[in-house]
């Protein structure tokens, strides 16, 4: 008789453990769809039209490290908008189009440039230390 009524009181215990289990599911399921939600609040969409100037994030930038380098290159104009994101842009001094996707750009601010211009660049170099 003790046997039966431990053997019921076990599969009680079973069966409330169970319950807990779906319950602490349902309550993860509920906490991501809430944190989803307020992460796609914080998202901004980017939109770029044709002939818009925008600069590129350089992907590649852990090769060469240096704190004062530049994250982003550019600025390249777009020359057409495909669906999902993907951008062909030119530079100002070549006339060969890259693919991009659109996550990797943003907005270029400054002065316009002209396709005749010609950039300058500057290369940060060590300075030289005269040895006596």
């Amino acid at each position: 008789m003790v046997i039966e009524t431990a053997g019921a009181e076990r599969k009680l215990q079973l069966q409330e453990l169970e319950n807990l289990r779906l319950e602490a599911y349902e309550n993860s399921r509920i906490y991501k769809e809430k944190m989803k939600a307020v992460h796609d609040q914080n998202i901004k969409k980017r939109e770029f039209q044709p002939r818009d100037f925008v600069l590129l994030y350089k992907s590649r930038l852990m090769l060469m490290p240096g704190k004062l380098r530049s994250k982003w290159e550019g600025p390249h104009r777009i020359e057409k908008a495909e669906p999902y994101g993907v951008y062909h842009l030119s530079h100002p001094s070549s006339s060969e189009l890259i693919k991009v996707n659109g996550h990797r750009l943003k907005l270029y601010h400054g002065e316009k440039v002209q396709k005749s211009k010609e950039l300058e660049i500057f290369r940060l170099e060590d300075p030289y230390i005269a040895t006596d």
